[in-house]
């Protein structure tokens, strides 16, 4: 999946209980999180074409999905929230979220499927499922319109979107104008 879906995905979940502003972005943000090993890519491009390259993401993307890390996530989130234990729960629930996205819609190009070695460090055993759907496929498009949707839906109705992480006065413009183009 895409880091807009994955987004979307912890976004609309931290809207089903009334959370403040940080308790939202803290859910939102842990079903984003486990790929921020997917930095490495930035290092891998760099180094693409000396003697020595880096191949961080190659040899290390998804090793942050994982039940060790979805739990120092967890813990960060209740360290950081106002709702201490139910920002926690929705955190871990989204991370997850991720997680079960990954094995059903990150094929590669060349059918390369992607395993989440949930496991790790414990152990090797990793998650795929054979019928995992390419990145671009429809069932991947589709999620990330349906939840495109409920996002603007949830903006019109509640006066708030996922602009407010950056900046309130931003949210409340994009919720003003959705509001003038559609009638309550």
């Amino acid at each position: 999946m895409n880091p807009v879906t994955h987004f979307l995905s912890g976004w609309v979940p931290a809207n089903i209980t009334p959370f403040n502003r940080r308790d939202r972005a803290l859910v939102a943000l842990s079903c984003v999180v486990p790929d921020v090993d997917g930095l490495g890519a930035i290092p891998e491009v760099l180094t693409k074409h000396s003697a020595h390259p880096l191949t961080w993401l190659s040899d290390y993307h998804h090793m942050l999905h994982n039940v060790a890390f979805a739990l120092l996530v967890s813990v960060a989130a209740f360290a950081l929230a106002t709702r201490r234990w139910k920002t926690a729960l929705f955190a871990l629930l989204a991370f997850h979220v991720h997680l079960l996205e990954d094995v059903a819609g990150s094929r590669g190009p060349a059918h390369d499927y992607w395993a989440v070695p949930y496991l790790l460090p414990f152990s090797r055993v990793s998650w795929t499922w054979s019928g995992q759907w390419a990145l671009n496929s429809w069932q991947n498009i589709t999620l990330t319109i349906l939840l495109l949707m409920i996002t603007f839906w949830l903006a019109w109705a509640r006066g708030y979107s996922p602009l407010e992480m950056v900046s309130t006065k931003g949210d409340a413009a994009f919720v003003d104008a959705l509001r003038q183009r559609v009638a309550r």
